[in-house]
């Protein structure tokens, strides 16, 4: 049974990849979002279940000390983590999963998954990302800075990516990031597998 491709979507707050894996996610039937534990607190228009599983930081230790996850992170005093039974579950079942995921937890994925994608999202211009931090009105002027700064910590393990794309026009960055999945549902191991009986019968002596 062919099982499913782990993609990592990792860069900067405010390089746009949550509005690309979200548009990823809802043309795509056959590639399923990861949806995170987190002990932040909930923004305005957030959905429990749907953008993040929002926990206490109690019950998210109990979970680390459980083995759940298979990878865990404190991004900004919050703790964020992807529950290991519901990827490979969805896995299991043939979808590709992508986790929008920081550079701490894509390091971690890869232990877990030695053959999952890591995808980078760069802005533009750091002026862009500046832009991009401030027009978004809900934080503070110290958040701000404090996410600026956090962005370029984040820019700088861009390396350990497989992929990387600049999200200056969001029509061809979301191409660029659908082609790489495309490219990975014809890799030959996926390929042989999933049609062996077709290879089988154009080999068979006549």
């Amino acid at each position: 049974m062919v099982t499913g491709v782990v993609y990592t979507v990792s860069a900067p707050s405010g390089a746009g990849k949550t509005s690309l894996v979200k548009a990823l996610v809802s043309d795509d039937a056959g590639i399923d979002l990861s949806v995170s534990h987190t002990t932040r607190t909930r923004r305005e228009g957030e959905v429990d279940g749907r953008d993040y599983h929002f926990v206490a930081e109690a019950d998210f230790r109990r979970m680390i000390d459980a083995g759940d996850f298979i990878e865990h992170a404190q991004v900004f005093g919050n703790l964020y983590g992807t529950s290991q039974g519901a990827v490979r579950e969805q896995l299991r079942s043939g979808l590709d999963v992508v986790l929008e995921i920081d550079w701490q937890g894509a390091r971690q994925v890869k232990r877990a998954f030695p053959d999952a994608v890591a995808v980078f999202i760069l802005p533009p211009s750091r002026a862009a990302l500046e832009s991009r931090l401030l027009g978004r009105g809900q934080d503070s002027a110290e958040t701000v800075g404090a996410r600026m700064a956090g962005a370029i910590r984040e820019i700088e393990h861009y390396a350990e990516s497989d992929f990387l794309i600049v999200n200056e026009d969001f029509d061809v960055a979301l191409g660029e990031l659908r082609a790489i999945v495309a490219a990975q549902r014809v890799r030959f191991a996926a390929q042989s597998e999933r049609y062996a009986g077709l290879i089988s019968t154009l080999l068979a002596d006549s």
